[in-house]
């Protein structure tokens, strides 16, 4: 079953669940609870009461979970309108749900799918919105596929049904092609939370980035952590992928020390 997870406290997520219900075959069957069958696979839509970076408890009422995506809200503080996807997890202390120095699964696959796609609508309806990969944070911290779709970055975005609608397709997209695809998964490290280049691969290249590290978490990554963060993707991990300039130059000798000791291939971009 694949299970897509919205929230009642957030305004963004209440809006593409929406739009989800208005283009796809939902049905209710009990509150806040809709299900449908897409390309022969159950799925199921539920509202949670609860922040979703909280939803840490999530398996204990759906234990038969092949994915879920998190359909939220995305904030920053320069309010850029994005619309973005990653992975849950917390590569250091858990600050905003989860469980420190554990991440999620990480679908990379199902992930481009839905960056292409928003990127794809967005070009097409010429909305001015950004498009990104985020590196891998925040809570839950699941032992099984996860994913967040958001919509952001300002109120004035949460509110916007048009992007809404796109996150919504992006949602449904990764849905109907999860499993199906078949670029080459691969670890990213380094650069901003928001990286430009591993999004520009993923859209042009036959690569799918799982987790992404970024260059303020590069000081806190050891071997245990590398090796969850490869072992924790859907797909096996092909190779490593380095923001080479976006890594601080007292912290690259210990990370390719590192991709060394677990045997994984890297290249630098």
């Amino acid at each position: 079953m694949i299970l897509i997870a919205a929230s009642t406290k957030d305004l963004a997520s209440v809006n593409i669940a929406k739009q989800i219900l208005g283009s796809y075959s939902f049905k209710p069957v009990k509150e806040k609870i809709y299900v449908a069958e897409v390309s022969g696979r159950k799925v199921q839509l539920i509202i949670l009461n609860e922040e979703l970076v909280y939803a840490q408890n999530i398996t204990k009422y759906y234990p038969t979970i092949n994915l879920v995506i998190f359909i939220s809200r995305h904030s920053s503080l320069s309010g850029t309108p994005t619309l973005s996807v990653h992975t849950p997890g917390n590569l250091g202390d858990a600050d905003l749900g989860g469980v420190t120095r554990k991440v999620s699964i990480a679908p990379a696959n199902a992930m481009k799918t839905a960056l292409i796609t928003m990127a794809k609508l967005v070009e097409e309806k010429h909305l001015n919105y950004k498009v990104s990969y985020e590196c891998t944070h925040h809570g839950p911290s699941l032992d099984l596929p996860a994913m967040f779709v958001e919509l952001g970055s300002t109120q004035k975005e949460w509110k916007d049904l048009e992007a809404a609608e796109v996150v919504a397709h992006a949602t449904m997209k990764a849905v109907i092609n999860f499993e199906k695809q078949s670029s080459k998964a691969t670890l990213g490290i380094g650069g901003p939370h928001y990286n430009e280049k591993f999004t520009k691969m993923a859209l042009e290249g036959n690569i799918a980035f799982g987790h992404i590290v970024p260059k303020y978490a590069t000081a806190m990554i050891d071997e245990s952590i590398l090796r969850q963060c490869v072992k924790k993707t859907l797909e096996k991990v092909e190779f490593a992928v380095l923001d080479w300039k976006g890594i601080k130059g007292e912290d690259k000798p210990n990370i390719v020390k590192l991709l060394n000791m677990i045997g994984l291939e890297f290249q630098k971009a």
